[in-house]
């Protein structure tokens, strides 16, 4: 039983896997490509490397859809053909018919895992880095203009509110040397220091940084001016962070879970509690992602199972719909992470938790 049900679902996962991807690289890649090639020149042997590149970010995506569509294809059509009610004349309940779409979900959980930490992150940014180098808008592995680091600490007067102890700016980053220094510190009470050098370059072995042909304004908060030192070299104790996040250049998609950690460490470093908030959610969901295998599946099958005389394009569209609902939930959610609504592990987990939730309610009702 088990084989014949997996043989059953077998062919509408791989349609499903074809369509779902084809549909989502079109809308989301090929189009642009197909432009590209228009406008800007990029040639055919570089549109299909690039194109080759962003392929494994959509079959990510249509490997959940995949999942639903299978199994609400493959139990509605047990249903509609009475095989189910064969079955259960036999002695085997609702629950073990479904085992085999649950295994297959949880196969696809896996899979969709191990694309999304170990293929998908690597091959976007060699998408990206290959669609740069063909239009000579190559970006280097840092950022070049204009980085801008805030640093924030607890307020005195309300632990709860943050306020900002430290801004550094500089004009243009080469990866080892930043030029065009300005620095706004406020971390000592009672003296605020504006600090302008010509460059500065972080020193590794002794873990400080060496300002070069700058000068320190000493500012009391009246705003009255204390004292001014001009310097050749200067070594300052300031954070790392700045530096760091320079040198860092990659999307959120471009990351796998280990490297977005990393780049949150950094981010945290500074208390920007928005952009914290920001990659907190995209690290969980990049968690989140593969278990909508587990969710689609759990519903799928028992939709099929409860659905009666149900065709093939009635079971597709039902399963289009619930992709729909379910990834408008994640939207809405994701939003609500991103202003502070929600936190965001259940920013991130919530759909998942509620798609579990119904798909183990509909299993309930069908095995009744």
């Amino acid at each position: 039983m088990d084989r014949y049900i997996a043989q059953e679902l077998t062919l509408p996962f791989l349609f499903g896997v074809g369509a779902f991807s084809s549909i989502g690289i079109s809308i989301g890649a090929l189009f642009e490509l197909i432009r590209r090639m228009t406008e800007s020149g990029l040639s055919i042997t570089l549109a299909a490397k690039i194109f080759l590149f962003k392929l494994p970010e959509f079959i990510v995506l249509a490997l959940p859809m995949s999942t639903l569509l299978a199994t609400m294809m493959t139990y509605s059509r047990f249903s509609s053909d009475s095989e189910l009610i064969a079955l259960q004349g036999a002695g085997v309940s609702i629950r073990r018919m479904v085992a085999p779409a649950i295994v297959l979900s949880l196969m696809m959980t896996g899979l969709t895992f191990f694309f999304n930490e170990m293929v998908t992150p690597t091959a976007n940014y060699r998408a990206a880095i290959t669609l740069e180098r063909a239009l000579n808008t190559a970006r280097p592995p840092f950022q070049e203009h204009n980085i801008f680091y805030q640093e924030f600490q607890p307020s005195a007067d309300n632990p709860n509110a943050r306020k900002l102890k430290r801004q550094i700016y500089a004009q243009r980053f080469d990866g080892t040397t930043m030029y065009g220094l300005t620095i706004l510190d406020f971390s000592q009470p009672g003296l605020n220091l504006v600090v302008s050098a010509e460059s500065a370059t972080w020193d590794f072995s002794k873990n400080h940084w060496n300002f070069n042909s700058g000068t320190i304004y000493s500012v009391a908060p009246d705003g009255s001016l204390r004292g001014i030192a001009t310097f050749q070299t200067q070594e300052l104790q300031l954070p790392r962070t700045p530096f760091d996040l320079a040198r860092r250049n990659k999307k959120d998609t471009e990351m796998s879970i280990a490297e977005a950690t990393r780049q949150l460490d950094l981010i945290r470093q500074g208390g920007d509690e928005k952009m914290i908030r920001l990659w907190e959610i995209r690290i969980h969901q990049k968690g989140a992602l593969p278990f909508v295998c587990v969710v689609f599946g759990l519903v799928g099958s028992s939709l099929g199972v409860l659905a009666h005389r149900t065709s093939r394009a009635t079971s597709f569209g039902i399963s289009v719909v619930i992709i729909f609902g379910y990834y408008l939930l994640s939207f809405i959610t994701n939003a609500m992470g991103e202003v502070g609504i929600l936190s965001p592990v259940m920013a991130a987990w919530l759909p998942t938790l509620l798609g579990l939730s119904a798909g183990s309610y509909l299993l309930f009702k069908a095995n009744r």
